[in-house]
């Protein structure tokens, strides 16, 4: 099997951390049967083989996360992993809601533009 290399992380240990991240979701552990979880940034380098994550390498990892139906946040100093499902039914903010939100069309007095 090939290696594809992003930056000085392999493409292999991006998925295999993804798969790992994605996998403890389900797991239970803390307290609780499944769900979401935080991670220490230093396990995340254990799984990955790293001493160090860079920009390239959480944004890799990230990817190949939300490409699983999950999201990472980068919290600096720990990891959070959460269904992308857990924001369908967030309230949604539309134009009407945005104070002083620019509307096209319209002038600052209300009127319609020209």
């Amino acid at each position: 099997m090939a290696v594809v290399r992003t930056s000085d992380v392999t493409f292999d240990s991006t998925e295999h951390t993804a798969n790992t991240l994605v996998d403890m979701y389900g797991t239970g552990f803390g307290g609780k049967a499944t769900g979401r979880y935080r991670i220490a940034r230093k396990l995340v380098c254990d799984l990955m083989g790293r001493r160090r994550l860079y920009a390239e390498d959480i944004q890799a990892l990230a990817r190949a996360v939300l490409e699983r139906g999950f999201v990472l946040i980068d919290m600096e100093s720990f990891f959070v992993v959460l269904s992308a499902n857990a924001f369908v039914n967030y309230r949604r903010a539309n134009r009407e809601s945005i104070p002083d939100a620019p509307r096209p069309g319209v002038t600052e007095n209300g009127s319609e533009a020209e």
